[in-house]
């Protein structure tokens, strides 16, 4: 008799668990469906319906973000966005990634209204950016400028000779993979380099001239490298406009966007806000016994974070000195 009672216990404990686990993969499915349908309505402009003032943020050290660049050029096809506010707080970033923006922010304006609202830096490429849109308004102490490339790559040559490390390679060509890091680096390699670098910067030049209407007088004297803080950038025609966000919605209203129509902040749909769904199918792939599967899903969210940290190419990007 007490082995039936135990056996009846046994399965109903069974059933328990297997009901929990069930109603747990039901909610994780509807779940994930959920985010995707609201990843996609935000991408295609679905989740605002009525007529609004967009606004995208720029933040940070800019890189390849194509899910902040569909986001931004979503906004242009979007028949709901009047306007488009960009608000901006980047020292820059990769010459490739500020090219993006820009070249996302120009489509954009060039079907609506487009204003960039500089919180404290629009520097390097986060100047690239702002210049795409058809006015600039900065704080008194915000910073804009920066207009120049750099190309920057450690040199361990001394390092190497001193622990007694000699690197060797073989090359199709003297300039392939030049310069490396490891080896001196030759004055024809420097050469090559330069000359990217000042093809990068006639492009940066250029658009800002184009942008900003300066003459070349006036283009030499902001195209230096140096950093301007409000009123003196606004005197060098670098931006329009002292003041913030109640500023753009002014200008805005100049264009025909009244200024008591609703901002919407239209955020990228990007894999990190997602972290959370990955830890939880990690959790459960190793709950069913796929210690494998877990392990890949939590690896493959970490290395996501590593490419996306990385900095590579060119750099459009205003570096404090350093004490």
């Amino acid at each position: 008799m007490p082995l039936e009672t135990d056996a009846v216990l046994d399965r109903r404990l069974l059933r328990r668990k297997v009901t929990f686990w069930r109603v747990l993969s039901v909610f994780a499915v509807v779940v994930a469906l959920a985010v995707a349908g609201l990843a996609g309505a935000q991408r295609f402009g679905w989740t605002v319906p009525l007529e609004h003032v967009a606004r995208v943020e720029v933040k940070g050290v800019i890189t390849q973000n194509a899910n902040l660049v569909r986001t931004i050029e979503a906004l242009g096809r979007n028949r709901n966005v009047r306007a488009v506010i960009v608000t901006i707080d980047s020292p820059g970033g990769t010459v490739a990634g500020s090219e993006a923006l820009y070249t996302a922010i120009r489509k954009v304006a060039a079907a609506k209204p487009t204003v960039a609202v500089v919180e404290g830096t629009a520097a390097s490429g986060g100047y690239i950016a702002a210049i795409g849109t058809d006015h600039i308004v900065t704080r008194e102490t915000s910073i804009a400028g920066s207009i120049g490339v750099v190309a920057q790559f450690p040199n361990v040559v001394r390092l190497l000779d001193t622990l007694g490390v000699r690197v060797e390679a073989i090359r199709s060509s003297p300039l392939k993979a030049m310069p490396s890091g490891v080896e001196p680096t030759s004055p024809e390699a420097l050469a090559a380099l330069r000359e990217i670098i000042t093809d990068s910067y006639d492009w940066f030049q250029r658009i800002v001239k184009e942008r900003r209407g300066l003459t070349d007088e006036q283009l030499r004297t902001v195209a230096d490298g140096r950093v301007f803080v409000g009123r003196r950038a606004r005197d060098l025609r670098l931006i329009d406009e002292i003041g913030g966000e109640q500023e753009a919605r002014a200008w805005l209203a100049t264009k025909g966007v009244p200024a008591t129509m609703r901002v919407q902040l239209h955020r990228p749909a990007s894999e990190t806000n997602l972290s959370w769904l990955r830890s939880l199918s990690g959790n459960l792939a190793e709950a069913a016994g796929l210690a494998d599967w877990a392990g890949r899903i939590r690896s493959s969210a970490l290395a996501t974070q590593i490419e996306r940290s990385s900095l590579d190419g060119l750099l459009a990007l205003w570096q404090p000195p350093t004490p």
